[in-house]
């Protein structure tokens, strides 16, 4: 993304991980403090796990069941990361960011709606299934029950259609 060079009529309907809609949201419950960006850090608008290093928790003196937050993992993902202003920018010269850097706080919904870009390779259909994959926590639409290469099925749903790599509406919340 480099520097705006021209000014549409109509402004982009949102940026990866805003919120699509008032309804009712959940996040994933947690301590505070308690899910942190892991080594690597975590990109906002995309799945991520949470998994524990077993450390003691300095506020609580608890062993906090989760704790590192990343874009990767196996099985199905702790939540969804939103965009929250929380990503930085720390390479040198870069003009924008969806990168929370490692040690960052990060907060994970289970439940909501949210703008996510279609990673697949085929444009989506609102009422299909949302799958994770595995690398990267992107979003890539398919048939429940579907199997899709490197990726795992989610309870999340496409709610609007988007060609690939358009940003599209995602929901927890069933159609009708």
């Amino acid at each position: 993304m480099g520097f705006q060079t021209q000014v549409y009529v109509q402004p982009s309907p949102a940026v990866e991980g805003d919120f699509a809609s008032a309804n009712p949201r959940a996040s994933v419950l947690a301590g505070p403090g308690s899910l942190v960006a892991g080594p690597n850090g975590v990109i906002v608008g995309r799945f991520a796990w949470a998994s524990s290093n077993g450390e003691e928790n300095v506020s609580s003196g608890e062993v906090d069941f989760y704790n590192l937050v990343s874009n990767t993992g196996t099985g199905a993902p702790t939540g969804f990361v939103h965009r929250e202003q929380q990503a930085l920018i720390t390479q040198w010269l870069a003009e924008a960011t969806l990168l929370i850097p490692a040690g960052f706080a990060v907060t994970l919904h289970h439940a909501g709606d949210f703008w996510t870009r279609n990673a697949g390779t085929v444009a989506t259909a609102a009422g299909q299934k949302v799958f994770a994959k595995l690398t990267d926590g992107t979003a890539v639409p398919g048939a429940a029950g579907a199997s899709v290469s490197g990726a795992v099925e989610t309870k999340w749903l496409v709610m609007s259609a988007a060609a690939p790599g358009e940003l599209m509406k995602i929901s927890t919340w069933p159609l009708g």
